[in-house]
């Protein structure tokens, strides 16, 4: 088992910044992707950028490209999503997910693990 745990959300003013954080926990190695995704109301979850743990490869979706970086520190076994030039419609619940094997995907149901979110709100 692997436990995540989301931090750094909050409220925002457009043209903001903030920093989300992952930790993860348990039966860590190297051998995971990880990822973010969010879920504004009434959406459907989407991906917006994943890394692999070992390689370090990254991908992102276009709407974050040039604002949003992920970033790893393996030492802290942490995940970070720095997001600049926030949008208002970048308002969602931001989850933190892990897959094993150091493919990254887009796709939510390859992600065998989840944090439990975090709100981030841009206001415009």
């Amino acid at each position: 088992q692997v436990q995540l745990v989301e931090s750094g959300g909050g409220l925002v003013q457009a043209g903001g910044s903030l920093r989300l954080s992952c930790v993860a926990s348990g039966r860590t190695s190297s051998s995971y992707a990880m990822g973010w995704f969010r879920q504004a109301p009434g959406q459907e979850r989407e991906f917006v950028a994943g890394i692999s743990w070992t390689t370090g490869n990254t991908r992102s979706t276009d709407s974050v490209k040039g604002r949003f970086t992920i970033s790893r520190d393996k030492a802290k076994n942490t995940v970070y999503l720095q997001m600049n030039s926030l949008k208002p419609e970048d308002t969602a619940v931001y989850y933190c997910a892990a897959k094993a094997g150091t493919v990254l995907s887009q796709l939510s149901d390859r992600y065998d693990y989840w944090g439990q979110g975090t709100q981030v709100t841009v206001s415009s």
